[in-house]
């Protein structure tokens, strides 16, 4: 087993475990061969990115208590298929990106100077 980096090329960090999120639901932005949606970038959710994500038809907004899923909100994390964020990104309205939690495979599809100039402002 191998340790996964993130764009940094630094360890990749936990995104979130309240939401607990990720394609494994470890709480981070982990990837493998089934993770055919690529959920390799830790973003933090606006409702402008929540109304749009809705509105191509991937509502993140509503409970889905049968798949132990609350809903999330405006400031939560979570990891997101990394060419849903660009398509947002092209739509103006891609939301902020936690670099250290962004796997490294994301670079496969969004270019480093993109992300970078998402990233979230940790103070």
């Amino acid at each position: 087993m191998f340790e996964s980096k993130n764009v940094l090329g630094t360890k990749l960090e936990v995104c979130s475990l309240n939401p607990r999120t990720g394609f494994f639901r470890d709480g981070c932005c982990n990837t493998g061969h089934d993770d055919t949606g690529m959920h390799t970038v830790c973003v933090e959710v606006t409702s402008e990115f929540l109304d749009y994500s809705m509105e191509r038809g991937n509502d993140l907004s509503t409970p889905r208590p049968e798949f132990g899923f609350l809903g999330l909100i405006p400031g939560d994390r979570w990891c997101l298929c990394a060419a849903r964020w660009l398509e947002a990104y092209k739509a103006g309205c891609a939301p902020k990106v936690k670099l250290t939690a962004t796997h490294e495979e994301t670079l496969a599809i969004i270019p480093y100077n993109i992300l970078e100039s998402f990233e979230v402002d940790e103070d």
